[in-house]
């Protein structure tokens, strides 16, 4: 059978390096030695005896007209040729085809079976024609080593310029701080290496990158699926089909863990199973790469929120105001997560319901709501915050919140004092699944700074109200009633103050007792709160001494409220008791007029009322 030159050079190949794979060209021409007795020697042998031949028998050589023979080394056949008619010979002759390098060795015998008296001539040829073989041999095994010598050096090469693409890629992958950065770098140097390759990458983890080139990773069928299973054994899954065409799943891993699998499939003339390892390498890399991106980013998440937590907490504190606190919140809020709407709800002080205290909803100010109704009911009963990526296809619950904006995302978290539910924050926004898992988390730790705000307010306007209000009766003390008309003076046209003096007290507190005597205080009280309005301000001026300032109220209409207030004090106390009243008015158009001149003629008049009798009322 005729070989081609790339058979032949096959064989070279075979001689020079994978007959033995230890003994690379260099070696054996360094050593000058050939290993005579391998398989891939004698086939070039058969090949080179072939053609020698060929050229015999365009000469007619004598040597033809007989049996010849190619013995290897150790004289068995390896070919032989016999002239049409010849018969069996009776005599034999062999020469010896020498190693070039060593006259010791034989790399084969040329050998004749003739019938004749010849001998010395034939002979000759026999001599001239191994010459003659050993040249064709060593010509053609000089011409496929050193095709193949250039062939490694071309591989060699290749290698060599793909570990500098490689280096290339990996200093551009770990340039990259963001995540987009890095996919995009790495696909699209895959795609120049390998432009004939359909490429994707499937990512474990939720992530919106906006290439269509990146999907995620399924792993509900991955006995089936070549990328689950190079993703959850973390190595390269290979398969090649009989159309020839080869896809590969090659993990990309970081040192903490795989990310993703970058997923090729590639005809089998543009691919080299030599190539495995060096594209392994380069998804490693953009494994650590992506890892490490991902790292600066959360790191910068972190420092973002913590700088955001700082000074939300700060601008929070500078207010103990609780309307201001909520409104801040909210309007914060709404601004951070870039929400349509944000609703603040207070628990009522018997824990019975949640009132909305700030809200950028309009029509739902000021709304109350069951602690066992909708989203707030869930937050209240389980103290946990909770997302919800879209209410219309969910619906776990009915919201008129919900329902009235046609929000479809939220995010909600309970507003803690201690271990006890004080209030909801609940931010939505109109498209679904519009919330991250950051998101979420981001507002369960501003809650908690929040609730501490709303619990310094509620603190501080408690201590406030203390401070501003008399013990037993629930009325302002005097020092606020003061400060108050001062302020009403600057900006109101009038106001009127009235003092009322329950008459013969002390007598009260003789005769039945100091604690009679507060119960008739506290009922005299109760009879101003219930006679005047919310915008009016009653104080304790001292001892069983009440005033009432009355803001945008002339004396005439004082005297009246004055007189309800008396007729109702004598009609409820028990014992029974009366009440005195001075009343004394102020308008802009006085000159001078200041609270203690207001307090001054009230006084006056109240003197008159007990000096003419007491259970009347005079105006100052």
């Amino acid at each position: 059978m005729k070989r081609t030159d790339s058979d032949l050079t096959n064989l070279a190949g075979q001689i020079v390096g994978n007959s033995h794979e230890t003994q690379q060209p260099v070696n054996w021409l360094k050593h000058k030695e050939l290993p005579v007795a391998d398989e891939a020697v004698e086939a070039l042998l058969k090949a080179s005896f072939q053609e020698w031949y060929l050229g015999a028998a365009k000469i007619s050589s004598p040597l033809l007209c007989h049996r010849i023979m190619l013995l290897n080394s150790d004289g068995t056949v390896l070919s032989e040729y016999t002239h049409e008619g010849d018969l069996p010979g009776k005599q034999e002759i062999s020469v010896p085809i020498k190693t070039r390098w060593n006259d010791q060795t034989n790399l084969a015998l040329l050998g004749l079976v003739f019938d004749g008296s010849e001998c010395r001539a034939l002979y000759a040829l026999l001599q001239a024609a191994a010459q003659a073989l050993a040249g064709i041999f060593y010509y053609k095994f000089d011409l496929s080593a050193v095709s193949q010598i250039m062939k490694q050096q071309q591989i060699s090469d290749k290698e060599a310029q793909g570990r500098d693409i490689l280096f290339q890629v990996a200093k551009r992958l770990h340039d990259q701080n963001d995540v987009h950065s890095v996919l995009n770098v790495l696909l699209d140097d895959v795609e120049k290496l390998y432009p004939h390759a359909d490429v994707n990458l499937y990512l474990s983890q939720d992530f919106v990158n906006g290439d269509a080139r990146v999907k995620p990773l399924q792993l509900r069928h991955s006995t089936d699926d070549r990328n689950a299973q190079a993703f959850l054994s973390g190595r390269p899954v290979v398969n090649a089909d009989e159309a020839g065409i080869t896809k590969l799943s090659i993990p990309m891993s970081g040192k903490q863990a795989v990310y993703g699998v970058l997923s090729m499939t590639i005809n089998n003339e543009h691919w080299e199973d030599s190539e495995l390892r060096s594209l392994g390498m380069l998804s490693d890399t953009a494994g650590s790469a992506f890892e490490n991106a991902k790292l600066f980013e959360q790191s910068n998440l972190l420092i973002t929120e913590l700088q955001l937590i700082n000074e939300l907490t700060k601008r929070l504190n500078q207010s103990l105001r609780l309307n201001e606190v909520f409104e801040f919140a909210m309007s914060e809020l709404l601004n951070i997560f870039k929400a349509d709407y944000c609703n603040l709800l207070q628990l009522s002080k018997d824990n019975s319901n949640f009132q909305i205290v700030a809200s950028n909803v309009p029509a739902a100010a000021n709304e109350i709501y069951s602690t066992e109704y909708g989203f707030c009911g869930m937050v209240y009963s389980s103290k946990e915050p909770l997302i919800i990526s879209d209410y219309w296809a969910t619906r776990a619950v009915d919201s008129s919140l919900m329902d009235g904006t046609g929000a479809r995302s939220l995010i909600a978290a309970p507003v803690m004092s201690g271990t006890s539910v004080i209030g909801v924050i609940m931010v939505s926004h109109r498209s679904p699944n519009f919330f991250s898992y950051e998101n979420f988390k981001l507002l369960q730790v501003l809650s908690t700074h929040i609730g501490l705000a709303i619990s310094n307010a509620s603190l501080h306007a408690e201590v406030r109200r203390m401070v501003i209000t008399d013990n037993l009766t629930g009325l302002h003390a005097r020092h606020y009633l003061n400060e108050q008309i001062q302020s009403r003076q600057r900006k109101d046209p009038c106001g009127s103050l009235v003092l009322v003096d329950i008459d013969h007290f002390k007598r009260i507190n003789d005769t039945y007792g100091h604690l009679i005597g507060d119960s008739i205080l506290i009922i005299v009280s109760d009879v101003i709160r219930s006679s005047i309005r919310d915008s009016d301000i009653a104080a304790r001026w001292g001892g069983e001494e009440l005033a009432i300032y009355l803001p945008h109220i002339r004396s005439a209409q004082a005297y009246r409220i004055a007189e309800r207030i008396r007729s109702m004090v004598e009609e409820l106390t028990d014992p029974a008791v009366t009440v005195s009243c001075g009343l004394s008015e102020w308008t802009f158009e006085e000159e001078k007029i200041s609270v203690e001149s207001l307090f001054y003629r009230a006084d006056m008049a109240l003197y008159e009322a007990k000096k003419n009798g007491r259970n009347r009322i005079f105006i100052g």
